[in-house]
């Protein structure tokens, strides 16, 4: 080990070959003992490495680092919270190449004990399954442990809260003397659209005569810095047409932005500021409690009640799947098998007076 005294702190200097064999010196100071700084050499080298015997935490930094290029910025953040959380402290040194599916069964029967929601085990098995599937395309891992193990949890929570139209409209009185806020809300209950894409629209995406609205960006406000992306999914880039009396408050209210440029956000808020409107505009009208993204949902659920195919809404919402559309409203067509057997016996009965 190359660990040196550096004034009151340690230091390490030490040569490495990356992945193509050229020569590197690296020197990291700022070390608090011997040990850390000694620590950090190896487990550096062991990166270095890129092969399996490596224990799961430094593997772990591989796997960000070939990710970070990938993924957009906030789902990489929502990966390495959910991973250094709840995944790292369990397998952080065991060998990648040693962990087998008892070991994953062990982990997530701690995991279960704990009592989280169904949908929330489900998405951290998945962020550990991942890790493994990345081992086994890139570094020749035999198999993923995790299909042994088995999975844990559900996709999805059951039936998704949302608000009829009447209870949307009882809501819509509590921001009338806020006119941003007010048309906001009426976007995201008529279209559909995501948050993020909402609070991304520009004047240019918006065609009053024809009455659409381009949706082929999204919004987020990550550590104080205004980050534009593509949307989700490549379907998720899409036009939305919307009915005339929408186009109508969407002219009045942009008739009032005044100096406004064509490619400048129209809603100058974020999320959180969304979702602090929706808990205090609840508490004003008395509905029932939804979450911001579940408006979403509302607006899937009218258009199912209005007879509407899963291939028109999944179209509407930008869904890459129509699985996606049937597996989040399934519960809502119970209803409309009903309305359609009733109407095939009118048809039938036609057919025997005839």
């Amino acid at each position: 080990m190359s660990a040196t005294r550096d004034g009151k702190m340690w230091r390490c200097q030490f040569y490495y070959k990356d992945w193509q064999g050229v020569s590197h010196k690296k020197n990291k100071r700022g070390f608090k003992t011997k040990a850390e700084a000694e620590q950090w050499e190896r487990d550096f080298l062991q990166q270095q490495q890129r092969n399996l015997d490596i224990n799961f935490e430094n593997f772990v930094q591989i796997y960000y680092e070939d990710m970070e290029h990938r993924l957009r910025e906030n789902t990489m953040r929502t990966k390495k919270f959910i991973i250094d959380l709840k995944i790292i402290p369990y397998f952080k040194k065991k060998n990648m190449n040693e962990i087998k599916a008892s070991d994953i069964r062990a982990w997530q029967n701690a995991l279960m004990k704990k009592g989280y929601s169904e949908t929330y085990l489900k998405t951290v098995n998945n962020q550990l399954s991942a890790i493994f599937n990345y081992a086994v395309r890139y570094y020749d891992l035999k198999d993923n442990p995790c299909r042994k193990a088995g999975s844990i949890g559900k996709s999805h929570a059951g039936e998704k809260e949302f608000w009829t139209k009447q209870e949307f409209k009882q809501f819509l009185v509590t921001v009338e003397n806020k006119p941003e806020t007010k048309m906001a809300f009426l976007l995201l209950y008529w279209t559909g659209m995501r948050i993020g894409e909402l609070l991304a629209i520009t004047y240019n995406d918006i065609d009053l005569e024809k009455r659409t609205i381009s949706v082929n960006k999204s919004y987020q406000r990550i550590e104080g810095r205004d980050i534009i992306t593509p949307p989700k999914t490549p379907k998720s880039k899409r036009i939305i047409t919307i009915p005339p009396f929408l186009a109508e408050e969407l002219k009045e209210y942009t008739s009032h932005l005044y100096g406004i440029m064509a490619d400048e956000r129209m809603f100058r808020f974020t999320k959180s500021y969304m979702e602090h409107e929706i808990v205090r505009g609840i508490k004003a009208s008395g509905v029932k409690r939804i979450r911001l993204h579940d408006i979403r949902h509302s607006h899937a659920s009218l258009l199912v009640e209005m007879g509407f195919t899963p291939l028109a809404i999944a179209e509407r919402l930008g869904h890459e799947k129509i699985e996606t559309t049937l597996n989040t409203y399934s519960h809502l067509y119970p209803n409309k098998q009903g309305e359609l057997a009733d109407k095939l016996e009118i048809e039938n009965s036609r057919e025997e007076e005839e």
